[in-house]
């Protein structure tokens, strides 16, 4: 080990030694910095996910750049004769030679580190998915750097060793790619996109370290080393000799061994989940209701083997997921996986259950072909089933199953009423809801307006909500809501302040009535509307000449979690619409914010334009936290029952849904807590949409940007610069030294 420490550190010196290196550097660090901030600072989205799906590529060029002298130089400077006469191995040179590249690499790597670290400073970033992308990142540049020592082996030229280097990265980075797969058969599709680093470093970028991956890098890695030591130790032999078929012959073993071992290797478990919320880990409401179940479910998984190679990298995941929540049953979740397009009787089965083969296209000698194949799950149990005729997300996909097994073993099913009339909104306006609740809830409208209108009842009704009515409830309505919560009945409550007039881009104020209601319970809706100057959704100001001109609309507030609470556990933002703020006036702890704006809020007037071109100007006084929605929880033994409260309802509109399906997570998991079952709330919370990056002062953002792309690189410079220009006075230092 301390011959290749030597040569390692000789190695890296002679790196830093060369002005070439820094160039190198610079080059890489500006690219990816600007990518980094261009993507992060357009989108607001506080992630570095998109720069880590290109790194596969930006190291194609720049670590094949990096490796290329590395024996390269040394053959053709006469070099490695020399040192292969020093005590040490061929093994020795070509580690150490490994060693220093990699630690070369690292070390430009660290170069994005100050922005990573700014980003989690600034933002609500999952810190160990940020580690997981650097580990990821560690083993790509080790896989990278041993291709570009046994392609600087193979060599005395550097030009030549670094087209063999990258074109073989690029390859590696292409066989995993759709475009290419898709002209592949199904099955040689399928085993190089398990030899492809798209696929293992993503799984390691999106937060989770499976020995999958780890054993591909590794084994991967350590062939191409081999591949270097062969091709050095095999100079010193005559072709006729023995020992040369042998270095050749272990060569050819070590390529089939690492080949069956990533194929074979594909069905090993083992894997570390380092997200912060452990989003790709089974929940502990999964395991409990898995737990205790009493009885057998069975999960069924009817999946071709000829699958397109981009479903074929989802379908692992799905079969972890089965696993895992097998495991978690103490055997009374029975999991098969069956192939209907080789079983006729498995055909048979999924066609009565209502799953039956889809199409896709494959490329076949310039044409596509359209195949068939089967990708559905079923849930059985006794004369029940549930069914997904085809998986075409996994995100959600252990709630819908765990959702499923909770209806079917469940005789109860509390029940929601949604208040009909006043301008409020039914179910079906709300997209999304019945599909999200219907299986665990039975949702019904009720008329409440009246002297006919009957009481609601607690025995019918576990929650009441009212979705956003902008017309006051009349005396006998507001009665029994009253009578309702006061008799330990649970509420939601979404206010929704104004009605916009269609003529003219002017607020009308709306009203419930059930502020009064509210008033009693410690909160108070704020007249006029919530502005957030620093966290807001973006809109279109129209175009000017051929451009699109993009502006944030502080009026759309995009607002955050106001602490740790069931209902926004998991969920990083929420996205409102000319919302209403509470002030909460209880003192006693019965009444949480659960959402708020930044630091940056602001009330604006409630007959003010609200137009999104116009100047947002507010006194630095004006600024401040303003919360939006509110959960409240009496003592124990108190009167009255739980409610929720939102200054806003048009959150649950199409349109912010879609851009933020976290509104939906949200009004389910609120629904979840009033009706005091929250067994499924950290399941369906598992939001994996990256928080929104929200800056307090231009000066901090400014300050991460340029800090980073400029003051990075230039430091870069300036090392480079004093290292270079002081070689020679160190040489002349050493031969001094020498001489006396």
């Amino acid at each position: 080990m301390a011959r290749i420490a030597t040569i390692a550190r000789r190695e890296i010196r002679g790196y830093f030694d060369q002005p070439t290196a820094y160039v190198l550097i610079v080059a890489f660090l500006v690219i990816t910095l600007f990518l980094a901030f261009r993507t992060m600072y357009a989108s607001g989205v506080a992630s570095l996910r998109p720069v880590f799906d290109l790194l596969p590529m930006l190291f194609a060029i720049f670590v094949p750049a990096a490796t290329m002298r590395s024996l390269a130089e040394e053959r053709r400077g006469k070099t490695l004769d020399w040192l292969m006469a020093q005590p040490i191995t061929e093994w020795d040179l070509v580690a150490g030679k490994f060693v220093g590249s990699w630690g070369f690499v690292l070390l430009a790597l660290a170069g994005t580190v100050p922005t990573a670290l700014g980003v989690l400073v600034v933002s609500g970033a999952d810190p160990g998915i940020v580690v997981a992308q650097y580990l990821g990142a560690i083993l790509l540049a080790a896989e990278l750097s041993a291709l570009g020592v046994w392609a600087s082996a193979i060599t005395r030229n550097q030009i030549t060793a670094f087209i063999v280097a990258a074109a073989l990265s690029f390859a590696l980075f292409l066989i995993g790619l759709p475009f290419v797969q898709i002209g592949l058969p199904p099955v040689l599709s399928g085993t190089l996109a398990q030899l492809s680093v798209v696929s293992h470093f993503e799984n390691v970028a999106r937060g989770v370290v499976d020995l999958r991956d780890v054993l591909y890098f590794a084994s991967t890695a350590g062939l191409f080393l081999m591949f270097a030591w062969t091709a050095v130790s095999a100079e010193r032999l005559s072709r006729a000799r023995a020992e040369f078929g042998r270095l050749r012959t272990g060569a050819a073993v070590a390529l089939v061994l690492v080949l069956v071992l990533n194929l074979v290797g594909s069905r090993v478990r083992g894997r570390v989940d380092l997200t912060r919320d452990d989003l790709y880990t089974l929940s502990d409401g999964t395991r409990e209701l898995l737990a205790g179940l009493d009885d057998i479910v069975q999960v069924k998984l009817y999946a071709s083997s000829e699958l397109p190679p981009e479903v074929q990298l989802q379908l692992r995941d799905v079969r972890d997921l089965l696993a895992d929540m097998r495991r978690a049953s103490n055997g009374n979740l029975l999991v098969s996986d069956v192939d209907p397009s080789v079983d006729e009787a498995a055909a048979t089965e999924a066609a009565e259950l209502g799953i039956y083969a889809v199409e896709f296209s494959v490329l076949r000698e310039d044409n596509f072909e359209v195949r068939q194949g089967y990708y559905g799950l079923a849930v059985l149990y006794a004369d029940q089933s549930e069914v997904t005729p085809v998986i075409q997300r996994t995100d959600d996909l252990e709630f819908r199953l765990a959702s499923q097994i909770y209806r079917m073993t469940t005789t109860e099913r509390p029940g929601i009423a949604f208040v009909q009339g006043f301008g409020a909104r039914t179910p079906g306006q709300i997209p999304g809801l019945r599909e999200s609740l219907a299986e665990r809830y039975r949702i019904r409208q009720i008329d409440i307006a009246g002297d006919s209108a009957e009481a609601v009842g607690r025995d019918s009704t576990e929650v009441l909500v009212v979705a956003g009515a902008t017309e006051p409830l009349d005396p006998m309505a507001l009665g029994r809501v009253r009578d309702f919560v006061d008799g330990g009945g649970a509420a939601l409550l979404l206010m929704e302040p104004i009605v916009l007039n269609p003529q003219s881009p002017m607020p009308i104020p709306a009203s419930s009535g059930l502020e009064e209601l509210l008033a009693e319970r410690g909160l108070r809706v704020v007249e006029g509307l919530v502005v957030d100057l620093a966290s807001s959704e973006r809109v279109s100001l129209g175009r000017q000449g051929p451009f699109s001109v993009i502006a944030p609309y502080p009026l759309w507030p995009i607002v955050q979690p106001a602490g740790d609470h069931p209902v926004t556990r998991g969920l990083n933002a929420l996205t409102l619409a000319w919302a209403a703020a509470l002030d909460i006036d209880a003192d006693d702890g019965s009444v949480l914010p659960i959402w708020q704006t930044s630091d940056n809020g602001a009330i604006h007037p409630m007959m003010a334009p609200i137009t999104p071109d116009q100047d947002w100007i507010f006194g630095e006084e004006d600024l401040a936290v303003r919360t939006v929605a509110a959960a409240v929880q009496p003592a124990e033994g108190a009167p009255g029952g739980r409610m929720i409260v939102v200054g806003d309802a048009s959150f649950t509109e199409q349109n912010y849904i879609g851009a933020n399906p976290g509104n939906l997570l949200f009004l389910a998991n609120a629904i979840d807590w009033l009706a005091q079952d929250e067994a499924l709330i950290n399941i369906r919370s598992k939001n994996r949409t990256p928080p929104g990056l929200v800056f307090e002062s231009d000066a901090t953002r400014n300050l991460l940007k340029f800090g980073n792309l400029i003051g990075i690189p230039l430091l870069f410079v300036l090392v480079g610069f004093l290292r270079v220009s002081g070689r020679r006075r160190r040489a002349e230092a050493r031969w001094s030294e020498v001489i006396s």
